[in-house]
């Protein structure tokens, strides 16, 4: 979902330029709650590991292809707030370095597959934490859960965008119905990758999980309470 140079209008651009420094800004305020000796060192693994991810892509319905988002899963593993951190660096790097999305799109892009991948990614994993038995297990269907929905938002964000600011006027129906049809496919594709990469975490070293640490909190009380 890289939006290259040329597709919105210099309004539109200008503006989620604006919100992309503003989720920034709040983004680097949060991080120091979220950040110590434990998570820094995976907020790194984790931002190389959504680089290498966003670099390759699997085949979509149509010709089209897709590849990882990762927000939902950044926001899993190291917090909402590094989480974007982490998309806003790979994003800036692919732009700068590898030409992979506009460097005039870059504010556009940082909104899409930073701030609403990542907000609605962790608040959909959340949300089902709620639901879902409080185990350790659900983690990982929560989290996956999380990255289908959050692709789609994704997608259904740049279709409002390019309804506002689109240089080629395209029926916002039309628009529509063609990328979340795409994207539900990517998104599932998306969950499953999440999925495994949480499990496989979660399975070994809960602790450094993020959206773990309230399941291990309780779990380790209560162990202390029927030892007690």
């Amino acid at each position: 979902m890289h939006v290259p140079d040329g597709f919105l209008d210099a309004p539109t651009s200008l503006a989620t330029a604006g919100v992309a420094v503003a989720g920034i800004a709040v983004a680097l305020r949060g991080a120091r709650r979220e950040l110590d000796d434990r998570v820094a060192p995976l907020a790194g693994i984790i931002a190389t590991f959504v680089f290498a991810g966003q670099m390759i892509n699997f085949p979509v319905a149509g010709g089209t292809s897709g590849h990882l988002m990762g927000g939902a899963l950044t926001a899993v593993l190291v917090g909402p707030y590094t989480g974007l951190l982490c998309m806003t660096v790979v994003l800036a790097v692919q732009a700068l370095m590898f030409a992979d999305g506009g460097i005039t799109a870059l504010g556009t892009n940082v909104v899409l597959m930073g701030v609403v991948a990542v907000v609605v990614g962790y608040a959909v994993f959340r949300g089902a934490l709620l639901v879902l038995p409080r185990r350790i297990s659900m983690v990982a269907p929560a989290a996956a859960l999380g990255a289908v929905v959050s692709v789609a938002a994704s997608a259904a964000t740049f279709v409002l965008l390019y309804s506002v600011g689109g240089v080629v006027p395209i029926p916002f129906d039309t628009l529509l119905t063609a990328m979340l049809g795409v994207h539900v496919v990517i998104g599932v594709g998306e969950a499953v990758i999440t999925f495994v990469v949480v499990a496989g975490i979660v399975t070994v070293r809960p602790d450094l999980v993020h959206g773990a640490r309230r399941l291990v909190a309780t779990r380790e009380l209560e162990t202390r309470l029927v030892s007690a």
